[in-house]
């Protein structure tokens, strides 16, 4: 039998016992955490054991351990990161530095159980960013950003941990908070296929990708990407994307309806997986009727993904840790 597609939250440290039982009937496709969620090493390699018991199988677990502003394993028990960006401009050697940071973050939520990490992010930095997004980038130029994101993805794989490309199409010229309102690109189409998707592009073997909440209007200016069949079509047919495609959290303000239209909205548009982050057992009720169960298409994406988990290359992490320490001095 077919997973619900979704990928769910869930209220606490700790999975409730009427959590667990909705999680055991309706079979989310997987689970993501957040600060909320997170305590110290033992309790979280308890939950996240706990979540995979409710469903009868190895769920995939993500997490948004980007670093800096967005990272949701901290100090004292886990390493403080910089931001994206600060590190880029920061470290004598960017790209290296990048690697080891990440398969430093990846060995961090291997040991806790947390095998899907929501990173690396292929937007470009431009003058109109938000800041909310801005220093989360590694740069302003694709290949800047296309080397870092690859490199991203490369140390999650050897650190056990499978990388989700975001945010596709592209969210860099986004200059509100999509969390709270709705972006509005009006560049030509010809102008963001050819910078803004560029990085998509190079990157679109990858076998995870989450959308972007953003209006592109000069190729839909009725719908956010996430929810637009016409962009949809663009992310798989011009950007060449096959891989599994989730939402970004579908109860940002970005989007407009219930939550259970959101869901519905995304699917029909062509994502594979929806994406609810807060909950909220009512909302994830909504959510999950309305998503339905995973389509065969969808079934196959995510088998060819999670074929990709595989135990971590051996590392001297102690080693690692200095090193990274040396670059950013």
């Amino acid at each position: 039998m077919s997973a619900n597609a979704s990928i769910l939250g869930l209220s606490g440290p700790r999975l409730t016992a009427a959590e667990a039982a909705f999680f055991r009937a309706v079979d989310p496709w997987g689970f993501i955490l957040f600060s909320r969620n997170v305590d110290n090493p033992d309790q979280l390699r308890g939950l996240t054991a706990d979540l995979r018991d409710a469903v009868g199988r190895n769920a995939p677990i993500l997490i948004d351990q980007e670093g800096g502003r967005v990272q949701r394993l901290r100090a004292p028990h886990w390493r403080e990161y910089l931001p994206a960006l600060t590190q880029m401009e920061r470290a004598s050697n960017p790209i290296r530095a990048h690697w080891v940071r990440n398969r430093l973050i990846a060995d961090e939520l291997y040991r806790v159980g947390i095998d899907v990490n929501c990173a690396p992010l292929a937007d470009l930095v431009e003058a109109q960013t938000h800041p909310v997004l801005r220093n989360r980038l590694s740069g302003q130029t694709a290949p800047i950003v296309i080397d870092a994101a690859r490199v991203c993805a490369e140390a999650f794989l050897a650190g056990g941990v499978l990388p989700v490309l975001k945010h596709i199409p592209g969210y860099g010229r986004a200059s509100v908070d999509s969390h709270k309102s709705l972006p509005t690109v009006t560049a030509p189409a010809d102008d963001v296929l050819a910078r803004d998707f560029a990085p998509f592009v190079a990157l679109n073997t990858m076998a995870m990708g989450m959308t972007a909440h953003i209006v592109f209007a000069d190729i839909d200016p009725h719908a956010p990407a996430t929810t637009s069949p016409v962009v949809m079509g663009v992310i798989r047919d011009q950007i060449g994307f096959g891989g599994l495609i989730m939402t970004d959290d579908i109860s940002m303000e970005a989007l407009s309806g219930s939550i259970a239209d959101r869901a519905a909205r995304s699917i029909a548009a062509g994502c594979d997986i929806v994406l609810h982050c807060n909950g909220d057992m009512d909302e994830m009720m909504a959510v999950t009727d309305a998503a339905g169960d995973m389509t065969l298409m969808a079934q196959a994406r995510a088998a060819q993904a999670l074929a990709q988990r595989r135990p971590p290359v051996d590392v001297d992490i102690a080693a690692l840790a200095a090193e990274l320490d040396v670059l950013l001095s």
